[in-house]
């Protein structure tokens, strides 16, 4: 009888590590390791990196450290970093944290198990040397799918597995083990990005865009669909890019009601939008289609002229303002999330204020707040104008005060309305949802006043009758609808 293996995953970062921890969790477990929850009772603890600020660093270097203490006291044994952070830094990371037992990059995905059980055996395997992912193919967007075989993608697994490899559900099985049970799952749309922001680095390890193929994003949603998901979220870098590489950048558009209508799934949800490239057609389908969820991420970054053209982005607060007017136009109870940058280089008061004014008119139901900090090898970090840190700090405090009141009073505004709340929590704290306008995690919640004859992935028609600060309070209405035709809006 093979000896036992066990494998615990550690996910930190983003809905995209979210995915491609599944992804390493279905090549292990197709390969005859035992997925535990708790990284104590595992052979290997495998923590999944997010590499893209100093916080988000510190937080992944943290985990690594709590789970290496793990080591001597229990089953664990080796502790392995994967994920963003390991894949920027490499052997840099691995020779300032020796505590890791292997730094592995994305290119050792697809030998996971091999790579784990080597050094579960004592041995070593050499950690990468970072590179431009953006160099690994073509620059013609047109010409990047004929390259993509040979180009690892994390969360692009085939989904028509050979014979053997798939988990029970089928051949039409995605590379995937779920590892909670959500009702909510999120589905990689893309990897990379295109863009040239001058404050971010994702690009250089995340690569440049390439999409995934519409069956296979099909197939992985009934797949999902099959374990019980009722709401799947979009994801990539850059969702409004999607098909540019497959010849039709309208993809999206006719890609989304194909979605919502896979038997099972009550809500589409896409993520990670950027305004200058939204279309009319997109808005019109994110806003009139059963089940897809009227809900726009999108990625301001700040509403300044001079500010968004430092950071290499287009638009204004005037410009924002008005695709927000014709979003709500279409859909008045639409939800709107954005992240801005405060202490940019070069950032004035006078930016500052124009930021705020933005900010004021534009009633945003969830904002998220960042100080600006150099990001090495990103150009904004040679920028010879920055901001004093006292200055960055006290803007931050002042920008995320006033966020915080103006998410406060979107929610107020929600009073009174209907909202269809799919269910993810029903305990003795209470029964917790959200809305088709809430994003998990990040946008507040909904607590259902009454939580008779819910359950878990259950979508129930609630009316909005409190708040407390983002959050709704909401009472089921008599006789809602479960799992309707508009229960996803």
């Amino acid at each position: 009888m093979p000896e036992r293996r066990t494998v615990a995953l550690v996910t930190l970062g983003c809905a995209r590590n979210e995915v491609d921890s599944e992804e390493l969790a279905g090549r292990l477990e197709a390969d005859g390791w035992e997925l535990v929850e708790d990284a104590e009772d595992a052979d290997v603890a495998v923590v999944n990196t997010c590499g893209f600020v100093e916080a988000a660093k510190k937080d992944s270097v943290d985990a690594l450290l709590e789970a290496n203490d793990l080591k001597g006291h229990g089953r664990t044994q080796a502790v392995v970093a994967v994920g963003c952070m390991a894949e920027r830094y490499g052997k840099e990371l691995a020779e300032a944290l020796p505590e890791a037992d292997g730094v592995l990059g994305f290119d050792d995905y697809a030998d996971i198990s091999d790579r784990l059980q080597t050094i579960l055996n004592g041995g070593i395997h050499a950690s990468h040397t970072p590179r431009d992912r953006r160099k690994l193919l073509p620059i013609s967007p047109a010409e990047r799918q004929e390259s993509a075989a040979e180009v690892a993608l994390p969360g692009h697994g085939p989904v028509d597995l050979p014979e053997g490899l798939a988990p029970a559900s089928g051949p039409r099985a995605p590379l995937r083990r779920r590892l909670d049970g959500s009702p909510v799952a999120s589905v990689k749309l893309a990897s990379g990005c295109d863009r040239r922001c001058s404050f971010c680095a994702i690009p250089s390890f995340r690569g440049s865009f390439i999409s995934r193929r519409p069956s296979d994003v099909l197939n992985e949603t009934r797949w999902l669909a099959e374990q019980g998901v009722k709401e799947i979220m979009l994801v990539s870098e850059n969702n409004t890019s999607y098909g540019k590489d497959l010849g039709d950048i309208r993809l999206l558009e006719s890609l989304l009601p194909e979605l919502a209508e896979v038997d099972g799934i009550e809500r589409v949800r896409v993520s990670y939008l950027q305004p200058a490239e939204m279309r009319p057609g997109l808005i019109d389908v994110l806003t009139s289609t059963p089940k897809v969820a009227p809900y726009f991420d999108l990625s301001f970054q700040h509403s300044a002229p001079d500010v968004l053209r430092a950071m290499r982005r287009f638009g204004d607060t005037d410009r924002f303002l008005e695709l927000l007017d014709t979003i709500r136009t279409k859909a008045p109870q639409a939800g709107v999330r954005s992240n801005f940058i405060v202490g940019f280089p070069g950032e004035t008061e006078a930016d500052l204020a124009e930021l705020e004014r933005f900010l004021t008119g534009a009633r945003l139901d969830a904002i998220g707040v960042f100080g600006y900090s150099d990001e090495e090898g990103t150009e904004a970090a040679t920028y010879e104008n920055k901001v004093d840190e006292d200055v960055v700090a006290e803007r931050l405090a002042r920008v995320s005060r006033l966020a915080e009141e103006l998410v406060s009073q979107r929610a107020e505004e929600r009073l009174g309305e209907s909202v269809h709340v799919l269910v993810e929590s029903v305990d003795e704290e209470g029964v917790y949802g959200r809305g088709a306008h809430q994003a998990p995690e990040t946008d507040g919640q909904v607590l259902l006043t009454s939580g008779e004859g819910l359950s878990v992935g259950r979508i129930v028609e609630a009316k909005v009758v409190g708040t407390e600060g983002v959050d709704l309070v909401a009472e089921p209405l008599t006789g809602s609808l479960e799992c309707s035709e508009e229960a996803g809006r």
